[in-house]
């Protein structure tokens, strides 16, 4: 195996140990919040709001798949649907203020967390961590794959 063949695997393992942990750690910032709802809030604020059919196009979800996340929050009380000012044929998912509470809550843990895990790395291995975080996410997604 060459060395570069060798660091793909490295980068594939390290990157699902990555993805267990956030998935875990999701559950620990808030109980109610899993790590996907989480996502879906984000979005949703980033956004300043989209229709159902957005997030299931945006995540490559199946439109039922997230039509049970979003009736979940609703349930929830952390976002509500309003009709689109442009077009009342069309609903529009919002994040409600508790909605907005508990993102902002669970982003200020996951922000502490990090800044915790990272705290000894040297500024010149973070920032060139992030340079290759947005260049590795900048590229072609699985749904963009053959």
């Amino acid at each position: 195996m060459t060395a570069a063949e060798t660091a793909v695997e490295t980068i594939q393992r390290e990157m699902t140990v990555f993805a267990r942990r956030a998935r875990a750690s999701a559950g620990r910032m808030h109980p109610e919040l899993s790590l996907v709802s989480y996502t879906l809030l984000g979005h949703l604020e980033e956004s300043g709001g989209c229709r159902a059919t957005d997030l299931a196009a945006h995540y490559a979800l199946d439109k039922s798949t997230v039509s049970r996340q979003v009736a979940a929050l609703e349930r929830s009380g952390l976002i509500e649907r309003r009709l689109d000012p442009e077009d009342h044929r069309v609903q529009v998912l919002h994040l409600t203020e508790a909605g907005q509470e508990i993102l902002a809550q669970v982003t200020r843990s996951r922000r502490a967390a990090f800044r915790e895990r990272l705290t000894d790395w040297p500024e010149e291995d973070l920032v060139r961590f992030a340079a290759y975080l947005e260049r590795y996410n900048a590229g072609p997604s699985d749904a963009d794959s053959p």
